[in-house]
């Protein structure tokens, strides 16, 4: 990896400070990095006016088949330029070499390159929070070594390989198991926002897919709702597997009175087929420790109670 072209299609950076220090990061690891002008746009809370975000996505088509594409950070943005993205003419920068990566608001992206082309792209780390993240008093901290060493991984040998061992008791009927399937999903909320839409993958080309989900400051009721929504749309049903990631940063409330997160995939465990596992403790969302994911690639997955182990090669 060589050279990283950023770019900021969602929410502006709320401190300066942070894509600064992971520009600065990356570049002590001897990666050059473009488009840096882009972390200083600002339009209400966005990264920029609709137009400038749009021409910056339509841009990719024309770079390097040697860059790695990089968000700066989520948010929410991208949903308002979907009609107008030239899909063919990225999905050819990307069989050429081109290789984007991102999460939480990039999701729509992600998967809207997926519906409209099968081009494969990367749900993992972003400039700001994977790389430039402070702490309280203002240092920066160091990136987490676990999601470098995936990342890279991911980059150069266009390779997936992870085991979890943590005890999974949302099973179903089978103890163990293994499948094989399209992996694919991200951000929960951005996912639930595309069904019904031309810019989620269809059924037939998540037929046996494993899905993953994450999501960040969502009660855990409205992560059971989103999942019900996914759910009663068929599209839990349509997996051969489905990978919890993190769920963080959200409050629990006295009237809750016991109502937690567990409780919330303990429902969609009720009414999903045994057939399906549901699996938990996948290293991936808006957290420190997570996994770079091939969106739209095939992934093998074995899986016991005693947890599982997660490959791909595209």
């Amino acid at each position: 990896m060589k050279q990283i072209h950023l770019i900021a299609p969602s929410g502006a950076s709320l401190d300066i400070r942070n894509p600064l220090a992971g520009i600065e990061w990356l570049r002590q690891q001897g990666i050059n990095i473009h488009n840096v002008e882009c972390v200083n746009r600002v339009e209400q809370r966005f990264a920029g006016s609709d137009a400038e975000r749009l021409a910056e996505i339509n841009q990719l088509q024309h770079l390097s088949p040697d860059d790695l594409v990089m968000a700066v950070r989520g948010g929410y943005g991208i949903h308002r330029l979907l009609a107008n993205i030239d899909w063919d003419g990225i999905a050819r920068a990307i069989k050429g070499g081109l290789q984007i990566c991102g999460h939480s608001d990039l999701t729509v992206l992600q998967l809207a390159l997926l519906s409209k082309t099968g081009a494969i792209s990367l749900a993992g780390p972003m400039l700001n929070y994977d790389f430039g993240s402070k702490d309280e008093q203002g240092n920066s901290i160091t990136p987490n070594a676990f999601m470098w060493k995936h990342f890279q991984k991911a980059v150069q040998e266009h390779a997936l390989d992870c085991e979890v061992m943590t005890a999974q008791p949302y099973l179903g009927k089978a103890n163990s198991g293994s499948s094989s399937g399209v992996l694919w999903g991200g951000n929960l909320t951005v996912l639930a926002g595309l069904v019904g839409t031309a810019y989620i993958p269809t059924s037939d080309q998540t037929q046996g897919g494993i899905l993953f989900l994450e999501d960040v400051n969502e009660h855990p009721y409205r992560i059971e709702r989103m999942l019900m929504q996914l759910l009663d749309a068929g599209i839990l049903a349509n997996q051969s597997a489905i990978l919890l990631g993190g769920f963080s940063e959200y409050r629990l409330y006295d009237h809750d009175r016991g109502y937690r997160l567990e409780s919330a995939i303990e429902a969609i465990r009720a009414k999903l087929s045994s057939e399906i596992p549901i699996l938990t403790g996948l290293p991936f969302g808006h957290q420190a420790e997570k996994l770079t994911l091939p969106v739209g690639a095939t992934a093998n997955l074995t899986y016991s109670v005693h947890g599982f182990t997660l490959r791909s090669q595209w």
